[in-house]
C-alpha cells in the first residue's frame, strides 16, 4: 500500500496510553494523535500530534461528562480536518465510561469518516463492578459503532484477567491491543508474497452487518493453536458463524510454506458463510522464525 496514510488515534487517558505503546511498536511509518483534556496523557519525548480538549489549567478534564467531551472535540474540528487530510485509515483506541473517551471518540470517528478515511475503533468497556460507567459506555458505544467501519469492543474484565496471568499491567501495556494494531499495519503497509491493500480492506468492511478483528500468534505447525489463541482474545463477544467477508493476513518465518498458509486459511474461514468473500494475504518475516501471526478482519456478522 505505497503512499497510504495511516493514523493511530488515542482518545482519553486509556486510549492515549495504548496508542503510545502501539505507535512505539509500529514505527515511524504511521502518524500518531493523542486527544485528551488531561495534560498527563501527553508525553514530551514523543513525536505525536496533540489535541487538548480544554485548557492546561483545567484539572477536571471533561468531568465525566460525555456531552462536554463531544462538544470540545467538535470545537477542534478545524485542527482535526487538517490532521486527517490524505489519511486513508484511522485506528482509534479509546476507553469508554468517562467524559473524554465516551464523548470525544465518537465525534473524532465521525469527523474521520467525513474526511473519507476508513475507521477501525477499539473500545474498552468498563469493568462489571463499574455499573454507572457501563451505562455511559453503552450509550457511547452505539454512537461509536455508527461512525466506525469496524468497532471492536474489548472487555476490561477479560483484558485485566489475561494481564494478571502474564504478570503485566493492562493499563500500561495491553499486548493484545499492540499486536492488533501492529498486525493491521504490517498487513497494509508491507509487501508480501500475496499483498493486501486499502481497496481489499474497503471491500471487506463494505458488507452489511457487524464486524470484528482477530489476531493470533503461535507455532507454524499448530494451526488449531492459532485459532484457539484468536478466540481467547479479550473481546466482549466473538461469534464468527455466517460471516459474509474476511480479510485474512498470514505471516510466518522463512520456512513458511504454501501448505501451512492453506491449512490456516481453511481453519479460520471454516465457520464463515458458504458464499463469503475471502481475501487472503501472506508474507514472510525474518523475525518470526518458526512462528506465525494471523490477522483477520471479519465482516457481515449478525448484529
Amino acid at each position: 500500500m505505497d503512499g497510504a496514510q495511516l493514523l493511530i488515534a488515542g482518545i482519553g487517558g486509556l486510549g492515549s496510553s495504548w496508542a503510545l505503546k502501539a505507535h512505539e511498536r509500529a514505527g515511524n511509518d504511521v502518524d500518531l494523535v493523542l486527544v485528551d483534556a488531561d495534560e498527563s496523557s501527553f508525553s514530551n519525548d514523543v513525536q505525536a500530534h496533540i489535541i487538548r480538549l480544554g485548557s492546561a489549567e483545567d484539572a477536571s478534564g471533561c468531568a465525566g461528562l460525555p456531552p462536554l467531551g463531544e462538544q470540545r472535540m467538535r470545537n477542534a474540528a478545524n485542527v482535526t480536518r487538517m490532521l486527517l487530510e490524505d489519511v486513508e485509515l484511522v485506528i482509534l483506541l479509546a476507553g469508554l465510561g468517562g467524559g473524554t473517551g465516551s464523548g470525544a471518540a465518537p465525534e473524532f470517528a465521525r469527523q474521520a469518516r467525513l474526511s473519507g478515511a476508513v475507521v477501525i475503533s477499539v473500545a474498552a468497556h468498563p469493568f462489571t463492578a463499574q455499573p454507572s460507567r457501563r451505562i455511559i459506555a453503552e450509550n457511547s458505544l452505539e454512537k461509536l459503532e455508527k461512525h466506525s467501519d469496524i468497532c471492536v469492543r474489548l472487555s476490561l474484565d477479560r483484558l485485566a484477567w489475561q494481564a494478571r496471568e502474564r504478570g503485566s499491567d493492562w493499563r500500561l501495556g495491553a499486548s493484545w491491543v499492540e499486536e492488533l494494531v501492529d498486525g493491521l499495519i504490517r498487513t497494509l503497509l508491507r509487501l508480501g508474497l500475496i499483498n493486501l491493500d486499502m481497496m481489499d480492506l474497503k471491500a471487506i468492511v463494505g458488507h452489511k452487518g457487524a464486524s470484528t478483528l482477530l489476531v493470533a500468534q503461535g507455532h507454524g505447525d499448530n494451526p488449531q493453536g492459532l485459532l484457539d489463541d484468536a478466540m481467547s482474545s479479550p473481546l466482549a463477544s466473538l461469534k464468527l458463524d455466517g460471516a459474509k467477508g474476511c480479510l485474512l493476513q498470514i505471516e510466518g518465518g522463512p520456512g513458511l510454506t504454501v501448505g501451512q498458509v492453506g491449512e490456516v486459511a481453511d481453519l479460520f474461514t471454516s465457520r464463515l458463510d458458504d458464499d463469503a468473500q475471502v481475501i487472503l494475504g501472506a508474507r514472510v518475516s525474518e523475525d518470526l522464525h518458526d512462528r506465525m501471526r494471523v490477522v483477520a478482519v471479519v465482516s457481515g456478522l449478525a448484529e
